[in-house]
């Protein structure tokens, strides 16, 4: 797979909204470190698919309501309720990035050992979507 400068750029953007994303949960969800990764985050999606597919992804009518649960949280976060915004972005997150569990798990499964396992949870919590159209 190719990578232009700009998708590299925003892959290691989502690497560090992860890490602070992590690091913000194991220090007790600290506010400052969910805020960053949030930030982070958001940044590196749009450089990787780009501003006009992030917009229609987040703006699609079946995905709405995990776009507001998303960035609800988000402001939750920011107005310093940081558990309470983190449980609503975690729903809004699983309710817009659902569909690309099966994918994720078909990678997975290819894991020797605990592959199969990993495939069948992630199937459950995509809620078995397949084929559902992709935003790139």
């Amino acid at each position: 797979m190719w990578l232009s400068d700009m998708q590299k750029i925003g892959v290691a953007f989502c690497a560090g909204g992860g890490l602070f994303l992590t690091l913000g949960v194991l220090m007790f969800f600290d506010r400052s470190l969910l805020a960053m990764g949030n930030i982070l985050f958001v940044i590196g999606l749009t450089l990787i698919i780009g501003f006009r597919k992030t917009f229609v992804f987040f703006a699609r009518k079946e995905k709405i309501k995990g776009t507001a649960a998303f960035s609800a949280g988000i402001i939750l976060i920011f107005l310093r309720w940081p558990l309470t915004g983190f449980l609503v972005e975690l729903y809004g997150i699983f309710v817009l990035f659902g569909d690309f569990f099966a994918t994720i798990g078909s990678f997975a499964g290819n894991i020797p050992i605990i592959g199969p396992y990993i495939q069948i949870a992630l199937n459950k919590l995509g809620g078995g979507r397949r084929n559902a159209e992709l935003p790139v």
